[in-house]
């Protein structure tokens, strides 16, 4: 269980959410500061990898005898079992990449080595760095967070959403 004040020191309480702990749904007298950042982390990066995938289809596709639309709903709903299937496995290695790394005291928040660092970077940048990165990568997930939201509730409801075509 967490208090308000366990959040109010962490990075992304700014301007945006009224220098405040945003909680709206009250989640954070169930679980842990920690876990519900890495929760935020972890859902945010996905929805920036599926606003990418959302609209990247309208500008190019691969050919492909399984799915056969650009239409993102319909395309999840055409993936062969297989696909599920390879990224079901996928998703859980890189989950059980991410635990491994924190055993051995490594961080997939930014607060420590990284657990998965591509290009070898996040050493190099100093702390002033890191900080700007990690409140970077948590705005830019809380907005497609929201952006991908949008995308769905006018999938659904046309119109729900004045700015999307």
């Amino acid at each position: 269980q967490s208090s308000a004040t366990e959040f109010d020191g962490m990075i992304g309480v700014s301007n945006e959410v009224g220098n405040k702990f945003f909680d709206p749904v009250g989640l954070s007298q169930w679980a842990p500061a920690e876990h519900l950042r890495k929760a935020e982390l972890s859902n945010g990066r996905s929805a920036m990898l599926a606003t990418v995938g959302w609209v990247f289809p309208k500008f190019y596709t691969f050919a492909s005898d399984d799915v056969t639309t650009t239409d993102p709903i319909e395309a999840i709903l055409q993936a062969d079992a297989q696909w599920w299937a390879q990224f079901i496995i996928f998703c859980g290695t890189i989950e059980a990449v991410k635990y491994r790394g924190e055993l051995e005291g490594k961080s997939f928040t930014g607060d420590g080595p990284a657990v998965i660092d591509w290009t070898n970077t996040w050493d190099t940048l100093d702390e002033k760095q890191k900080e700007e990165m990690r409140l970077k990568e948590l705005k830019n997930g809380r907005l497609a967070m929201i952006g991908l939201a949008g995308f769905v509730a006018n999938y659904f409801i046309p119109g729900a959403v004045p700015i999307v075509p």
